[in-house]
């Protein structure tokens, strides 16, 4: 640009700046008359296109619509969800019922009277509560301050879930008990999987449950958060991977020395959806809901429902969830899958496995429509040039008799307006015998082709081939398909990643790697020198299964042992090269930097105690209820602050890693009522507790002392546990230590790919207040 052309924009500029001043104040004013708060529009949450198409499929009650709509625009009540599986269940609820929500009792915030919390009737023995407190108010308001930290501390260490209620109904309607093998296919970010955990878990008494939860997720980074949500619940139970769900591989386990395919007992099928039953805590969607969502998604969700069945066991259960009304979403995959399972799947009726619940029967005729308004009511009035936006499946069967077999009418639609909830949509299939592609005629016959049934070209069925014979032999993972796997081990056996137990990640050949790479699972072997000073040191029982201790490292020293079931153990050793795995095992011991100094190397870690504990026989110290409150709220008691009988257990001790169990005594049932074990450190003339912060917290509540953070007070440190702890702990801890980041609450990448919680931040100084 020359000098005369920036004069002349230069004096251009000038002259417009008085009227852009202007017109700037005009229109400021008009964006504060508009609602605009911190500089974003508020959401209008109106759109008539989603009303026209609800109100057209006639899903909600006659007479209801108003409702229907006035509650769809009000904000998602918060809620939240006792954990289950720990003993101490009932007395969180304990303390809940009888402190927190007692001081909520007529209680205003911003002229609004606080609702107390109310059990949700349809939720089993008052383990999930709802409330009318959003989120903002909890963070903000200073009267609430106590029951937002109780929130967030017992939400961190494992023993209150915040979930969406009806999220909640899926895994209860799975039905799972604890000898059941589970997929969880579209896990993240994880309540549900937890909820899965704590049903296997059901009996604290059995450490390793007979069954597992593998939970997929296709997003490598959402499978961190995965991670992160069931390292909280520390279940040696739960395998994480990370695939596709459409085209999750299938895996096979070691039964009496055959390799058999892994079919699942239970499998949750919580497909990805357009999501139009969040609007109330996604606001987004009221202006970019349309029905294109809806229809390419629809061939998706058929795929991974598909592939969710071939791999159910018969007689195992699968349930199907969308947090989307849309019948093209729902019932529409449902149909379709049933009518394409040839009767090896059906709608199971679970009416009334959740009483007080409220919720509307499925659907059996509905219509399609376009994202510019257009209706269709069969396949064959969809133009040519539609296809590919609109598929045969989406259809309601044109049989009536058929339609009337499938009891569609069997599915749960759950309306917000009924329960003050957010949108649902849950089928519940029942597997009664094996998929019609999978069937193999008896040995000897000729296979007959047979046209089987498709979805269409451009959203074919999994695996979908030219016809069964084809379908039977198409190789289902790198070359190999069921026959291999079920009449060739050895092959297996040969391979050179199962050498010396190492179970890494698959070679790029066979799977591609996204994301993170991830470290081996090395199993310890039998003959390992780094077991027999362990055994001897916490006097192992012989029945410890040493087999399952694994740990994420092949060369230099070991530094975290962990531990899976022998179940899982059998997945990982058998299916390296056709599974991505992000995480399993939970940590059990840790080695000290200065171990060699002491008799044992390895601390125990608090993560994995209470399975380790069933089989420890040594340097096991019973503590009172003081001792536990002294061991928590200082950081290295001397043996004189501790009760006689604590001293006379520590005393002939050597320095080094102990447990620390407290026994609830029944004659005094107004002290704590569930049993404590804590992993702690003997040393020259003190005893430390290695417990991360927020499981500190609980315990101290559970006992009635309120944590408030506060200025540093002398002798009130909360210590943390730190995973690279070197030397006696009751040397002064130094500065570099108590500055290393909090790696379990950690959802990065890097915290979740070792599985090792790492040392906690540390904690502000607490001041511990009398109930």
């Amino acid at each position: 640009m020359g000098r005369r052309a920036r004069g002349r924009r230069l004096q251009q500029q000038q002259q417009q700046r008085p009227t852009r001043a202007e017109n700037g104040a005009e229109g400021g004013g008009k964006r504060q008359e508009a609602g605009w708060e911190g500089g974003y529009p508020e959401i209008v949450k109106e759109n008539k296109l989603f009303e026209h198409y609800y109100q057209e499929l006639k899903i909600v009650p006659e007479g209801e619509w108003d409702l229907f709509m006035e509650a769809l625009r009000e904000p998602l009540p918060a809620t939240l969800r006792i954990t289950g599986y720990k003993s101490h269940a009932k007395e969180i609820l304990h303390c809940l019922k009888n402190k927190y929500f007692k001081e909520l009792e007529d209680l205003e915030v911003d002229g609004q009277k606080v609702e107390v919390p109310q059990p949700l009737s349809w939720y089993p023995e008052e383990l999930a509560w709802h409330t009318n407190l959003s989120r903002k108010i909890l963070r903000k308001s200073p009267q609430l301050e106590k029951f937002h930290q109780f929130l967030v501390s017992e939400t961190e260490s494992g023993n209150i879930s915040r979930q969406e209620a009806v999220s909640m109904i899926p895994p209860l309607l799975l039905n799972a008990h604890p000898h059941h093998k589970i997929l969880d296919m579209c896990a993240a970010p994880g309540s549900k999987t937890t909820q899965l955990i704590e049903m296997l878990h059901a009996d604290m008494n059995v450490p390793f449950p007979e069954g597992f939860v593998i939970a997929n997720d296709v997003d490598n980074k959402r499978c961190y958060l995965l991670v992160h949500q069931a390292k909280r619940l520390s279940s040696p139970c739960i395998m994480v991977v990370n695939h596709d769900a459409s085209s999750i591989p299938r895996l096979k386990i070691d039964v009496n020395g055959r390799k058999e395919i892994l079919f699942y007992d239970r499998i949750l099928c919580d497909v990805p959806c357009s999501g139009d039953g969040t609007m109330r805590k996604n606001i987004d969607v009221w202006k970019k809901w349309t029905t294109l969502n809806s229809l390419q998604l629809h061939g998706l969700q058929l795929r991974i429902a598909t592939r969710g069945a071939e791999q159910l066991v018969e007689g195992g259960r699968m349930v199907y969830s969308t947090c989307s009304l849309n019948p093209i979403e729902d019932e529409a995959v449902i149909a379709s899958l049933l009518e394409k399972s040839e009767g090896a799947l059906e709608l199971a009726d679970v009416s009334s496995e959740l009483p007080g619940l409220k919720w509307m029967p499925g659907i059996t005729h509905w219509k399609v429509m376009t994202k510019d308004g257009q209706w269709f009511t069969e396949w064959e009035d969809v133009p040519h040039s539609r296809h590919t936006q609109i598929r045969p499946t989406m259809f309601p069967p044109k049989d009536p008799e058929k339609l009337q077999a499938m009891h569609l009418e069997r599915c749960l639609r759950i309306l917000p307006h009924h329960q003050n909830t957010g949108g649902f949509f849950v089928a519940v299939l029942v597997k009664k015998s094996s998929m019609p592609w999978n069937k193999r005629p008896p040995k000897g016959e000729p296979v007959e082709p047979r046209e089987p049934v498709r979805s269409s070209p451009a959203y074919p069925t999994e695996g979908a081939a030219a016809d069964p014979a084809e379908l039977e032999s198409k190789p289902i993972i790198s070359g190999m398909d069921d026959t291999d796997i079920m009449e060739r081990p050895e092959n297996v056996e040969n391979s050179g990643s199962k050498k010396d137990g190492v179970c890494g990640p698959p070679p790029s050949k066979k799977m591609k790697l996204f994301g993170f790479k991830e470290d081996p699972f090395v199993f310890i072997p039998e003959d390992d020198p780094l077991f027999p000073p362990i055994q001897k040191f916490y006097a192992l029982d012989p029945s410890f299964p040493k087999m399952n201790l694994l740990t994420r490292t092949t060369e230099g020293k070991k530094r975290q042992l962990y531990m899976v079931s022998k179940e899982l153990r059998n997945v990982l050793v058998n299916n390296s090269e056709r599974m991505k795995v992000i995480n399993t095992g939970i940590k059990v011991w840790c080695r000290n930097n200065s171990g060699e100094e002491f008799d044992c190397a390895f601390r125990l870690a608090q993560e994995g105690i209470y399975t380790l504990y069933p089989f420890i026989n040594s340097r096991i110290i019973t503590v009172s209820i003081e001792d536990v409150k002294i061991l928590l709220t200082q950081e290295n008691p001397f043996f004189r602050k501790l009760s006689s009988e604590t001293y006379s257990q520590a005393k002939d001790l050597a320095k080094g890693s102990i447990v620390l169990k407290y026994e609830p005594d029944p004659t005094k049932p107004d002290t704590l009522q569930c049993p404590i074990v804590l992993c702690g450190w003997r040393g020259k003339a003190s005893i430390r507790t290695f417990v991360p912060k927020n499981e500190r917290l609980h315990y101290l509540r559970m006992m009635g002392l309120e944590v408030l953070a506060e200025k540093k007070k002398e002798g009130t440190v909360l210590a943390q546990e730190d995973a690279g702890s070197s030397g006696p702990p009751e040397d002064e801890v130094s500065a570099q230590h108590r500055a290393e980041p909090d790696a379990s609450a950690d959802a990065s990448a890097d915290a979740s790919t070792h599985a090792a919680s790492g040392p906690s931040d540390p904690a502000p100084a607490e001041a511990i207040l009398p109930r």
